[in-house]
């Protein structure tokens, strides 16, 4: 059931990836038009300079404006078995017939559920635009579990036979057609129940926001505590993606209210309490820096330029962009004390954050985050918070650093590099970074195509070959596996050889931490198995 939850989980992380960008194209639009920035002549409707900022602007919404929409066909390319980009089709076709109904349903029949559609968009209506269509604003909430159960009929009914005077209903139209008669009732469900739940919503943005500190608190220690399991993707996007604390979500009401922030002069937690609730990038922007020199000053000095080639790239990797797992999980599983402890630290910087008035959306790194949608628009008025933020968080830097180093050496804790005569610190040495870009002597004797496919074909392989893999998925920085028989796969050792950066094992369940890269590995496996399995196939023909 967990591997289950963990893979759902990292589905989600393939469309939250598309909002960096995003943000950061609307954030510059933002501070492009800012007339404390730029010049109130060059922002007059009929100025050429005003209209293409205006243009970029508009084509950085687009993410943001369509998250139920990219949430729906985004799911399907984690949580489908096979044939992941018709998975996509069918849910997006089965998502908006099933919009079509609710907005067919509530039109007639709008009064016995309690819903006016005759109601304008927006405000307490409760209504939405999806892809044209006037519908209940379920946001991402809706379209995850729309994605959800049509991606579930998809890796069950995709690839049955029909009869042959039935062929052309084969395959995607075959899970199209099912969904169709399944979406009519969930129409119903849905007017029925959403109306209730958008009250319990409300209800619980209020109960959020009048909780403060505890809140906060409370939210950014799940978030950070629960990431070796993968189930921090369901604490942090209602929050930051959906309506737990605001209708759209922090991430778009930010972005929406930025430029009016940015010009007033009134405290940001006044205007914006439920920034309290996307603070915990701060834990990877000045956490991060702390438990690398924890890491480096506690290993033996004979091992401190191994370790430093390890750190240094996921030390940056987690400050800049917000990726903190190649650092995490370098301690994570050599002891689990030390992530409690992080966990509890970056809920206090957030909560010490939150108490000194600073708020914002700080879910990411520098690059992606802090700078476009924080730092840089908020300056002119709101310099203070910036720097009580920077000096709060340099101060929770050095007590990470004293904290890490205390519990590692009163501890004995083995992090890496600690032992003079280590046989494994070769495994978290910078060569582990390298081994994607150096390929063995042998390797270098392949072809291009044979080169790119070396190390998901080892990958695979010591996973027991096709025939063990039951599933295949991604998250950030992990392959996530689950296994027909778990003595078939070969070691942590062999895996970490081949370049991988460390092995989680739960039964017959598994995760290959790899790297940003990840995703193009799990192409290539993926591309492995299908040509496996076309071989078989014509084999047993034969």
């Amino acid at each position: 059931m967990l591997s289950q939850i963990q893979r759902f989980g990292g589905a989600m992380f393939t469309p939250v990836l598309l909002f960096p960008f995003a943000g950061i194209v609307v954030g510059i639009a933002i501070l492009l038009q800012n007339p404390l920035f730029v010049s109130e002549a060059l922002l007059q409707p009929d100025n050429l300079f005003a209209q293409i900022v205006h243009i970029i602007e508009e084509g950085g919404w687009t993410v943001f404006r369509n998250m139920p929409l990219i949430f729906a066909i985004g799911l399907p390319i984690g949580l489908a078995k096979s044939a992941q980009a018709r998975a996509c089709l069918a849910v997006m076709v089965s998502f908006l017939t099933w919009n079509y109904f609710i907005n067919a349903m509530g039109i007639v029949w709008g009064n016995y559920f309690g819903v006016d559609f005759s109601n304008e968009i927006g405000g307490n209506s409760g209504l939405t635009m999806i892809a044209g269509i006037k519908t209940l604003d379920t946001s991402i909430i809706g379209a995850i579990i729309i994605a959800g159960i049509v991606t579930g009929i998809h890796n069950r009914y995709f690839d049955k036979q029909l009869p042959v005077f039935l062929g052309i209903f084969q395959g995607t139209s075959y899970v199209v057609l099912i969904s169709f008669f399944l979406m009519l009732p969930l129409a119903w469900v849905t007017l029925f129940i959403w109306p209730k739940v958008q009250i319990g919503i409300q209800s619980l943005q209020v109960f959020m926001v009048s909780s403060g500190s505890l809140g906060v608190w409370i939210y950014t220690f799940l978030e950070r505590i629960l990431i070796p399991t993968g189930l921090h993707h369901f604490i942090y996007g209602p929050f930051i993606f959906g309506p737990a604390i605001t209708e759209h979500g922090i991430q778009v009401d930010w972005a929406q209210n930025m430029q009016y922030f940015s010009q007033s002069t009134q405290p940001l937690k006044a205007l914006f309490p439920e920034g309290g609730f996307a603070l915990h990038g701060n834990s990877k922007v000045f956490g991060s820096v702390g438990i690398a020199l924890a890491l480096y000053f506690t290993a033996a000095p004979k091992n401190r330029a191994k370790i430093a080639g390890l750190l240094i790239p996921a030390t940056l990797t987690a400050v800049f962009v917000g990726i903190t797992e190649p650092l995490e999980f370098t301690f994570l599983f050599i002891s689990p004390l030390l992530f409690a402890v992080h966990a509890v630290l970056a809920a206090t910087l957030a909560t010490t954050l939150y108490h000194f008035g600073v708020v914002g959306n700080m879910g990411g790194g520098i690059i992606d985050n802090f700078l476009p949608m924080n730092w840089i628009p908020m300056f002119h008025n709101h310099y203070g918070m910036i720097i009580t933020q920077i000096v709060i968080g340099l101060i929770f830097t050095v007590i990470w650093f004293v904290v890490f180093r205390t519990l590692i050496i009163k501890l004995n804790l083995k992090t890496p590099g600690r032992e003079e005569d280590e046989e494994e610190i070769k495994l978290y040495s910078k060569q582990d970074y390298k081994n994607k870009k150096t390929q063995t002597s042998d390797t270098l004797a392949l072809s291009k195509e044979e080169q790119k496919l070396a190390f998901p074909q080892g990958i695979l392989d010591g996973l027991g070959g096709t025939a063990n893999i039951k599933s295949l998925n991604n998250c950030a920085t992990r392959l996530r596996i689950e296994v027909m028989d778990e003595g078939k796969v070969n070691t942590d050792s062999y895996f970490k050889e081949l370049g991988a950066h460390g092995v989680v094992r739960k039964g017959n369940a598994l995760q290959i931490i790899i790297g940003l890269h990840v995703s193009q590995v799990r192409d290539k496996i993926e591309q492995l198995m299908k040509e496996d399995t076309q071989n078989i196939t014509l084999s047993e023909a034969i």
